[in-house]
């Protein structure tokens, strides 16, 4: 399956004229398991959360730079929805709105939210840290892609889910 959809995802965006760059792996469900795959690629390799608001059931993702600390309670303060509201949402809500499973979520996916439900909250240093390309997985965690900041911007935009730029630590 996730095949399949790492393929539309190529060719989504190939007709955005993005240029990307693939790194296969073995399947890894950390960032502590990836990064030995990835000491060779330039730019800022990524860790994504996909989180849910535990009041309002609204879904997050969030994707930051993976040596950034994301304290939970300080983001559902910035993002106005309590502290202690925002916690990991199940595998189910992320198969169901993203398309992956534990260890995949990837600001990729959400070119399958149609519905755009998800709230997109993007490491601002990935977009404004100078970063010459910035990683994430291609709908499967046995891959890493990287892609210029800018060009990420430009399929968020496309995929209708404006970012919520926010600084880590």
């Amino acid at each position: 399956m996730s095949a399949d959809l790492r393929t539309q995802l190529e060719k989504h965006l190939e007709a955005l004229n993005i240029q990307t760059t693939c790194v296969d792996h073995p399947p890894v469900f950390t960032v502590e398991e990836m990064m030995p795959h990835l000491q060779d690629v330039g730019g800022a390799v990524t860790k994504n959360l996909f989180l849910k608001d535990k009041k309002k059931k609204g879904l997050w993702l969030v994707s930051a730079r993976h040596d950034r600390q994301v304290n939970l309670n300080d983001l559902a303060k910035k993002l106005g929805v309590g502290s202690g509201n925002l916690r990991f949402a199940d595998e189910a809500a992320m198969l169901e709105k993203l398309k992956v499973g534990q260890g995949c979520a990837t600001a990729l996916a959400l070119l399958f939210d149609e519905d755009r439900s998800v709230k997109f909250v993007l490491d601002r240093d990935l977009v404004e840290g100078g970063h010459q390309m910035v990683y994430f997985h291609p709908m499967t965690n046995a891959a890493t892609m990287g892609l210029r900041p800018d060009d990420l911007l430009r399929f968020l935009k496309e995929t209708g889910h404006e970012p919520i730029l926010e600084s880590f630590e």
